[in-house]
């Protein structure tokens, strides 16, 4: 009988619902804590650092991360940070990964956005070259911020463009932040040829998800909760394949879903949607997406073979490109063949 523990660890994987400041590593945290001593509320002791971390509700996870996002002060904390990630990332064997930047975040605090995008493309080809791992980066709205972020993040993707940039998305709160007021920027996007996935549905009703869809002409839908909700919304995304980015413990750690036996992934299994399996902000909510498969393979009482498909729907909804597609499905299959035999 094949280790289902160790098969995950092995098993080849893309990241798709990842956050850039929510990926940082305790260790970073606690050093970026330290070097800003005095002028941050982030403890740099690993255990006050886990108290830190235990979130009330979603509001105060925003509160939270926006303090860990204040330690980031400089082209050297970016850069570090994205390799940090990128080095972290591949040890989990991902191949390739979408992370969720907000760059309005760090120009608004003073670093200039030239500078922030030089920052993460240079620790994005250094992570390739020294961990083999593929990152991409999805500029992302803070909705919390209104209008003027999404000016802005608008202006830094257009104008600076960096290589590594291939979507436009949407976080932050969704309470009070309706969706369709950004469809003028997501048009723009999308017209300048960025690929749109929002967060939708995570702490609201699956109307968000439909304005999402309708309004900001989603192609993947982060986490994507109430869905289920909604018997018409689920056979819409099966039909059409529009990927939902589940990030189980997540959804637990922030209270949008109240226990992870209520999870609703097995239900969007269910009617066919194509869920993709991801960690969102894992340092903070003490995981990794070795740990996400893990936990979704008990939800689902999945074997091997259907962590495998897990692990193919990642690819499928990722925005590579045909070749790089194959190329990780051949790596699957070989890897299936090797960890399943006997």
């Amino acid at each position: 009988m094949t280790d289902l523990s160790a098969f995950i660890a092995g098993l080849p994987k893309v990241e798709l619902h990842v956050h850039h400041v929510g990926s940082a590593s305790p260790r970073i945290v606690a050093e970026l804590a330290a070097r800003h001593e005095g002028r941050t509320r982030v403890p740099a002791d690993p255990e006050a650092l886990a108290r830190f971390f235990e979130f009330r509700d979603f509001a105060h996870f925003i509160e939270i991360y926006l303090q860990v996002v204040d330690l980031i002060r400089d082209p050297e904390d970016v850069w570090l940070l994205t390799h940090e990630i990128g080095r972290e990332l591949a040890a989990q064997q991902v191949r390739y990964a979408e992370l969720t930047v907000t760059p309005y975040s760090h120009v608004h605090r003073g670093i200039p956005a030239p500078a922030f995008c030089e920052a993460i493309e240079d620790a994005r080809r250094r992570a390739e070259a020294d961990f083999g791992i593929r990152l991409r980066w999805c500029f992302d709205i803070p909705g919390e911020a209104g209008l003027p972020a999404a000016e802005e993040t608008l202006r830094v993707a257009l104008e600076e463009r960096p290589d590594g940039l291939i979507s436009f998305g949407l976080g932050g709160p969704e309470i009070g932040v309706p969706r369709p007021q950004f469809k003028p920027y997501f048009d723009k996007a999308r017209a300048a040829g960025l690929r749109s996935v929002p967060h939708a549905g995570e702490t609201t009703g699956p109307e968000t998800i439909w304005d999402a869809l309708r309004e900001l002409g989603a192609e993947r839908i982060g986490h994507g909760t109430s869905a289920v909700r909604d018997p018409e919304l689920l056979a819409y995304l099966a039909e059409r394949r529009i990927a939902l980015e589940v990030c189980p413990t997540s959804n637990v750690r922030t209270r949008a879903v109240p226990t992870i036996e209520e999870h609703p992934l097995p239900t969007m299994v269910e009617a066919g949607v194509l869920v993709t399996i991801n960690s969102d902000d894992p340092p903070m909510f003490g995981t990794t997406l070795n740990n996400e498969y893990a936990v979704a393979a008990r939800l689902l009482g999945a074997g091997p073979e259907q962590v495998l498909q897990l692990a193919r729907n990642g690819i499928e909804a990722s925005f590579l490109d045909e070749p790089e597609r194959a190329r990780l499905h051949a790596e699957l299959d070989a890897y299936a063949v090797t960890a399943l035999a006997g």
